[in-house]
């Protein structure tokens, strides 16, 4: 009896106040849920918001069931492979693709919006920029066999939470006069990472940045609580 007599007064009251006293349901920040595929859809850019659209319009799309994707090897340097894994939203817990075509732009753009669990947007927005810091150069096989890219990082747009802007130019041979470029604007907006790509051969290529801002600050408006 001593015993549980000692034990149920050994807890002496806390004598700080209790406006300072840890509260754990108060301090522990919330989890945010990750937005789904289903609002990512919901929240891309609509018909008419995009000026100078084709006439086929700017279809979005689902990621091809794993079954039925077709996986290449990776890049030679690994740094480059990490640019390529988050610029497609590798690891992300939702996905959507948006296809643009503009009248008299026969080479088009693209949007990759990807949501991530609470924080590791942030994460992988980090391991983004580390990687940036190195990769130079990668070879690979693609879609038309083998190539060799130079990644060229460039001023970034002022958008979102952090942003950075890149290019990777692929020689074409001399079968195809002109280097395949292609610009990539990779964006922060909270949970969420939108990567934007131009692509131009022979000439440089930009994404809008009024379609940018705009989608980017859709996705901002969709996680405020």
């Amino acid at each position: 009896m001593a015993g549980v007599l000692m034990a149920g007064c050994s807890a002496a009251p806390d004598p700080r106040p209790a406006s300072v006293v840890p509260q754990a349901t108060a301090s522990a920040k919330a989890a945010v849920a990750p937005l789904t595929r289903a609002q990512l859809r919901a929240l891309t850019l609509k018909e008419g918001e995009v000026a100078g659209a084709h006439e086929v319009g700017n279809p979005v799309q689902d990621p091809l069931p794993k079954e039925e994707q077709r996986s290449f090897p990776p890049v030679s340097d690994p740094t480059c492979q990490t640019v390529l894994d988050i610029r497609g939203g590798e690891r992300a817990s939702a996905v959507v693709f948006q296809e643009f075509n503009w009248k008299g732009d026969i080479w088009g753009g693209g949007s990759t919006l990807a949501a991530y669990e609470d924080g590791k947007a942030q994460q992988a927005f980090a391991r983004l920029k580390q990687a940036l810091g190195s990769c130079r150069s990668y070879e690979g096989t693609g879609w038309v066999g083998k190539f060799k890219a130079t990644l060229t990082v460039v001023q970034p747009l002022i958008v979102g939470d952090e942003s950075v802007r890149f290019l990777a130019t692929i020689p074409m041979g001399p079968e195809h006069p002109g280097d395949r470029n292609e610009q990539f604007t990779v964006v922060r907006a909270g949970n969420t990472i939108v990567t934007f790509s131009k692509l131009n051969l022979g000439g440089s290529a930009s994404f809008p940045s009024d379609l940018i801002h705009r989608q980017v600050e859709r996705l901002r408006e969709a996680q405020r609580p």
